[in-house]
């Protein structure tokens, strides 16, 4: 239990310290673009010349590895919790059958004697005495056995759901762990046929996952295919009807196709489903078009912004 606390610790200490390089990092990019004007002319040379991504995956990956490792651990003490609880009633029932089998010796010493006085009165014959304290013998112990055997399978039950739920937990785990693998390398992929596979490995895996259907209809439009990319968007809104990213595409793909009013009107529906995506409609190329509409300038300008 310790070495699971002092494990968590340790993950809580490497989650605090990226927060606190992720602050850094804002904080000189701040400042960077504060002295912009001071940078030299080859600054954007230098950065569009650079030949792989400034930023690793491998504190993310250990993360997820350490959680994993947790998530196990946690599953083994409840297992080994288990099998000490399984071993208590084993104990308490030999002790139970033990108790039982002292009694009913017991108890047929006390009937033999009975007998035996009863014999010497002249009352009934040892025979028949010993037939009926065998035969009430032997009723009381089938009694206990089929008891015991109820409550053992009873525990075997138990421990058959608790091993199932712990396989399943194991399968969620590589699952997700799989899962976010991929997502990390179609974020480093720039070629939109390798993030489209990418993007259907992880459909194969989690065919409920709509993100990824969203973001191969966005490969999709890189590829000049916007008819593949409105198939997309559609089963992507069969699963999640409210799904702005969803939405979003399908105006972009609409608008490549110049089918501008379907266009405007999945734009305004991308928009009530989340405000968040008002930057991205007034920056995006494909949009352009409907941007000069009548409809889209009284539909954003709610806010002070202009639509470009």
């Amino acid at each position: 239990m310790f070495s699971i606390m002092t494990r968590v610790g340790a993950v809580l200490l490497v989650i605090l310290s990226v927060f606190a390089n992720a602050e850094t990092g804002v904080t000189e990019s701040s400042e960077a673009n504060a002295g912009n004007d001071k940078l030299p002319a080859n600054t954007e040379q230098v950065i569009n010349s650079l030949d792989e991504p400034l930023y690793t995956p491998f504190i993310e990956r250990y993360i997820l590895d350490e959680l994993k490792q947790l998530r196990s651990e946690m599953a083994a003490q409840k297992h080994e919790l288990m099998q000490q609880v399984i071993d208590r009633e084993h104990r308490s029932v030999d002790r139970g059958v033990a108790y039982a089998t002292d009694t009913i010796t017991y108890f047929f010493y006390l009937i033999a004697a009975a007998s035996s006085i009863l014999v010497i009165v002249g009352w009934t014959s040892i025979r028949e005495i010993k037939e009926r304290v065998h035969s009430y013998a032997n009723d009381e112990i089938t009694k206990l056995v089929s008891e015991y055997e109820s409550r053992l399978e009873k525990i075997e039950r138990q421990i058959l759901v608790k091993t199932q739920d712990i396989e399943e937990n194991t399968k969620e785990i590589e699952v997700t762990r799989e899962v976010q693998s991929l997502w990390m390398r179609s974020q480093q992929e720039f070629n939109a046929s390798s993030k489209i596979r990418i993007y259907d490995q992880i459909i194969a895996i989690n065919p409920e996952d709509v993100e990824a259907y969203t973001y191969k209809a966005d490969a999709v439009l890189e590829m000049q295919e916007p008819q593949w990319a409105i198939n997309l968007c559609q089963q992507a809104l069969e699963k999640d009807p409210n799904n702005a990213h969803a939405f979003f595409q399908l105006a972009c793909a609409h608008a490549a196709l110049d089918n501008l009013e379907e266009s405007l009107r999945y734009t305004c529906e991308a928009y009530n489903c989340d405000d968040n995506y008002r930057e991205e409609i007034l920056k995006e190329e494909l949009l352009a078009p409907i941007r000069n509409m009548a409809e889209f300038k009284i539909k954003f300008s709610i806010e002070d912004d202009t639509a470009e």
